[in-house]
């Protein structure tokens, strides 16, 4: 999928009914999404009547020469950026950006994501849903030695709207999603998540319980850019770490818990355990390496999880 600049402007077939309010706000961290922001803008200004903003955050980004190219996003029309300065997390910066935006509509996408279709806005303006909607992401091209591209490539089929449409809650991610202003203000996300992962995979659950419909159209951005593989090792260590702090709170939300939790034999824990403990550097080698092997992959994150979390 490749995006290409609308050159005309759009006319809605039944305007009345259209979403006519949009906040698109864009969090970044050691990113550039000035291409990106040009995608949505070109868009944005081509679809008659529509009132909107392109607000960029960054979130307290090491590297500066990063904050400085996507300061630049303010050359285009009714874009804002604002340098936050301090890293507050993932789950804050979007609870800001809620609170900065002026329309009835927010659309929230991860910094770097591609615009992969030239109606990507208008498909959601149309669309009739009333709550939260999820778009999803397709995987772009990537290197075969890239861990992370292996990895999403792998997961790719879960991603598809069919399959996300069955268990709507559970499948959510903050990459690419709208919802109203109001009921993000109301439900916003939990700012105990301050490291990296799964603060959107509670949110969904607590959407779940306060009876707020997340529906699942087929409008993906791309995911194209791929850190490299001892960047996404520490990541993924991060993610697990966050699991296991908030177990209980995530119980039923995540593929992992369930795992573990259906090991009931101790001494295969046991196992999986001293297995990580004597084998766990070799294959943190071999992921961060030049030919990474996803079955290490899996059994790397298992081990790794089981092994900080002994009492579970």
């Amino acid at each position: 999928m490749v995006c290409k600049p609308s050159l005309v402007t759009w006319k809605s077939r039944n305007f009345a009914a259209m979403k006519s309010e949009l906040s698109i706000l864009i969090p970044v961290y050691n990113g550039d999404c000035r291409r990106q922001v040009d995608a949505l803008s070109r868009q944005a200004e081509a679809i008659g009547g529509l009132h909107y903003e392109i607000i960029v955050a960054d979130d307290g980004s090491t590297d500066r020469s990063f904050v400085e190219r996507c300061r630049e996003v303010e050359r285009w029309p009714h874009c804002r950026f604002i340098d936050r300065g301090v890293n507050s997390g993932r789950a804050a910066i979007r609870n800001f950006l809620a609170r900065e935006a002026r329309y009835e509509w927010l659309l929230f996408m991860d910094a770097e994501m591609t615009v992969g279709s030239e109606r990507y806005l208008l498909d959601y303006l149309d669309n009739d849903f009333t709550d939260v909607a999820y778009g999803g992401y397709y995987v772009g091209e990537g290197e075969r030695g890239n861990l992370r591209f292996i990895y999403e490539k792998d997961c790719e089929p879960q991603h598809r709207a069919e399959e996300r449409r069955k268990r709507p809650f559970m499948h959510f991610h903050t990459s690419n999603f709208v919802v109203r202003r109001d009921i993000m203000l109301a439900h916003p996300f939990d700012e105990r998540f301050r490291q990296y992962g799964y603060e959107d995979v509670l949110w969904g659950k607590q959407l779940r319980q306060d009876g707020i419909t997340v529906v699942h159209p087929d409008n993906p951005v791309g995911f194209c850019t791929f850190e490299r593989n001892e960047r996404f090792v520490d990541k993924t260590e991060e993610a697990l770490r966050t699991l296991s702090l908030f177990y209980s709170d995530l119980r039923g939300y995540s593929k992992m818990i369930t795992f573990v939790e259906s090991i009931h034999l101790a001494p295969v824990r046991w196992v999986i355990r001293l297995w990580h403990r004597l084998f766990g550097a070799l294959e943190r080698r071999n992921l961060c390496g030049s030919h990474p092997s996803l079955r290490v992959f899996k059994l790397y994150k298992l081990g790794y999880f089981m092994t900080i979390n002994n009492n579970h």
